[in-house]
């Protein structure tokens, strides 16, 4: 990699970023160009403009890519009712594919050679940001200061800094939270710490979104979910941009003490990890999703979309959002999509999200043949005789031919 001449970096103005800018143009002798995206994680962004100009950066990418974010990632993920291992919404996994987008993007722009990360060595992002570069532009060249450097600690990291003069603020590096936390849109995750212990109960003041499900109102919020095509457009009637939406929604949940989760999840790259996450806007948006679906949804597709989800959120939080195999299924799930249009109207309350009305002009919930009140013939119960007849004709061969299933 002796030919690298210019690097894009994800650069978040952060310690580690900063030290990574310094050492690739030491240890490369390149030039670099930063890109900080503002995924809604909460924080000011243009900080790392001023960080990377007194570092010598000349080319410097500051985005907000909130609606492409939520529009085009969160959205269609939520099309599928996507949760892995059966509780993580995949906040972080979600947000990498775009960030790899725009590093490839902005390396063709630029004329650079490779792009840089600062993930670790020991985590699902490192694989994520390189999958989708290798997807998007086969011959990228991708630097991982983590799995090069000695620099192995923060200390060492903070010594690093104060040797070459890079602009850090050490009295709040030294006051830093102890957790490793990543933010977006759809959610903030928490690492590391205390939280290294599986038996530890996470803090309460560590969670910075939501309040505790004890502290919240004693009165429900309600609200009204209006969707088209699948995607909530409008909230209480009144329309949304994508991020509008889950910026709202957030808002409401957190107030509610909505979205809170403590996880032991299965890495990608083999080791078991403890996490903690708030996802209010999030949570919120699976359990009205899903209730939209049950009522605009024929049978076999809604169980079809269930069967398959579990891969799809696999392929997610592997780093396979640009892979053939997650366009097919996105495919499909956006055609099942065209008829889940109506309302959803949910309770909020003390961290819990209940679905109290639903309704849709395309719902395919029949009051004349579900009533347990004269249908007027809409259904006849005899016909019930014969389809349980039929069914249970190959368990009543197995029976006869005296096969017992005790």
């Amino acid at each position: 990699m002796s030919d690298i001449k210019k690097v894009v970096l994800a650069y978040s103005g952060g310690l580690d970023t900063s030290v990574i800018v310094k050492w690739l143009q030491e240890s490369y002798q390149c030039e670099v160009v930063t890109f900080t995206a503002d995924l809604g994680q909460g924080e000011e962004v243009e900080p790392a403009r001023a960080k990377a100009k007194a570092m010598g950066i000349n080319e410097i990418y500051i985005e907000d890519l909130r609606e492409e974010f939520v529009r085009d990632f969160v959205f269609p993920m939520f099309r599928a009712n996507t949760i892995y291992e059966g509780e993580y919404l995949l906040g972080t996994s979600i947000a990498r594919p775009l960030i790899a987008k725009r590093l490839v993007e902005i390396a063709e722009e630029t004329g650079a050679d490779a792009i840089s990360h600062g993930a670790t060595g020991k985590g699902n992002d490192q694989v994520r940001f390189e999958l989708g570069a290798y997807a998007l532009t086969p011959g990228i060249k991708v630097i991982a200061p983590w799995r090069e450097w000695n620099l192995t600690s923060r200390e060492t990291l903070m010594a690093y800094a104060e040797q070459h003069n890079i602009p850090v603020d050490f009295s709040k590096a030294g006051k830093k939270s102890p957790y490793s936390m990543d933010a977006n849109l759809l959610h903030i995750s928490y690492e590391g710490g205390i939280l290294e212990d599986p038996w530890a109960e996470p803090e309460e003041d560590m969670w910075r979104w939501s309040v505790s499900p004890e502290a919240a109102p004693d009165q429900p919020t309600y609200i009204e979910l209006t969707y088209e095509h699948g995607d909530i457009v409008a909230i209480d009637g009144e329309r949304l941009a994508a991020h509008e939406v889950l910026e709202k929604l957030n808002k409401l949940g957190g107030a509610n003490g909505i979205g809170r989760l403590d996880i032991v999840e299965n890495r990608y790259v083999g080791m078991k990890s403890r996490g903690a996450y708030e996802t209010p806007g999030g949570t919120i948006m699976l359990r009205a999703h899903r209730a939209i679906e049950s009522i605009t949804l024929d049978r076999e597709v809604a169980h079809l979309k269930d069967s398959l989800m579990p891969k799809y959120a696999e392929l997610i939080y592997n780093g396979y959002w640009w892979s053939p195999e997650r366009k097919m299924m996105q495919t499909m799930i956006d055609e099942s999509q065209a008829v889940v249009n109506g309302v959803v109207r949910v309770k909020l309350y003390k961290g819990n999200v209940s679905v109290v009305g639903r309704k849709s002009d395309q719902t395919l919930f029949d009051d004349k043949i579900a009533t347990f009140e004269d249908d007027a013939g809409a259904y006849d119960q005899k016909d019930a005789a014969g389809f349980i007849k039929l069914n249970a004709l190959r368990l009543r061969i197995a029976a006869n031919k005296g096969r017992k299933l005790k």
